[in-house]
């Protein structure tokens, strides 16, 4: 798929905690560009500085330095106001953790992004019903998050992180709380989703398995980048049967 213009830019970006008289360097001057309708892997190990990357750009933490322009808008210099109007409006995220409200049951979760939407009850629930029937959870909608299996929640937080048609989606180790063959079918229906609709995906893992997915893979290494790799041949899975299973009950 060719690469259209850059959706994301960073612009020398730098992150400095500071506890008393010590400091630790996070992101030391990166400089990046994201496309529209790429699929980008940030890759490394835990404190590399990937996550932080991931927070700057999403406006969840501020930078000590430096610019991130998100779709022409310069996020680090909006207000905390403006970054949740802009992230309810253009940005999904699935997290590692899930992070399901737990008295909510699958379609309340999936539907909520979109009440901030002003989007009316119906609407909520009729696009929330249509995606999780698309990831497999059609017999799952009324069904609590300790109802369903750790994988059968990650796609609960997948069709929220996709219910409201963001243009980018960022996936913080989307599959760290998943055994092997659940890795495979959540990858498969993340990929599928993104190469579908043409959707910018920026998935942040350790595990490089997971990074032959996207079209480039940035490799983070203490707060810096370390090099970038052109992945000439991502894998392109095939999206498994999704039928419905019975539920299996969480501990």
């Amino acid at each position: 798929m060719p690469m259209s213009k850059p959706i994301i830019e960073i612009q020398d970006l730098r992150k400095v905690y500071r506890l008393g008289d010590e400091k630790t360097v996070a992101l030391n001057h990166i400089n990046l560009a994201i496309n529209e309708g790429e699929i980008c892997c940030l890759l490394g190990t835990s404190g590399s500085g990937k996550s932080t990357l991931l927070n700057m750009m999403a406006g969840l933490e501020k930078p000590t330095r430096g610019r991130i322009v998100i779709d022409g808008s310069v996020v680090t210099e909006m207000n905390e106001k403006q970054l949740a109007v802009f992230r309810q409006g253009k940005i999904g995220f699935v997290f590692q953790a899930y992070n399901l409200l737990p008295a909510l049951t699958a379609l309340e979760n999936v539907a909520m992004p979109l009440m901030f939407l002003n989007v009316s009850k119906k609407e909520r629930e009729r696009r929330a019903k249509e995606i999780l029937e698309a990831v497999g959870l059609g017999k799952h909608m009324h069904h609590k998050p300790t109802q369903m299996s750790g994988g059968q929640q990650q796609r609960v937080g997948i069709a929220r992180a996709f219910v409201n048609t963001p243009k980018i989606v960022f996936a913080d180790e989307p599959t760290g709380n998943l055994d092997s063959h659940t890795t495979l079918e959540v990858m498969a229906i993340i990929v599928d989703i993104i190469r579908k609709t043409g959707q910018t995906l920026i998935i942040v893992t350790h595990d490089p398995s997971i990074a032959h997915y996207a079209d480039r893979i940035v490799h983070v290494l203490d707060g810096d980048i370390e090099y970038i790799e052109q992945n000439e041949n991502p894998i392109r899975p095939e999206v498994p049967e999704l039928a419905d299973h019975p539920a299996e009950v969480t501990a």
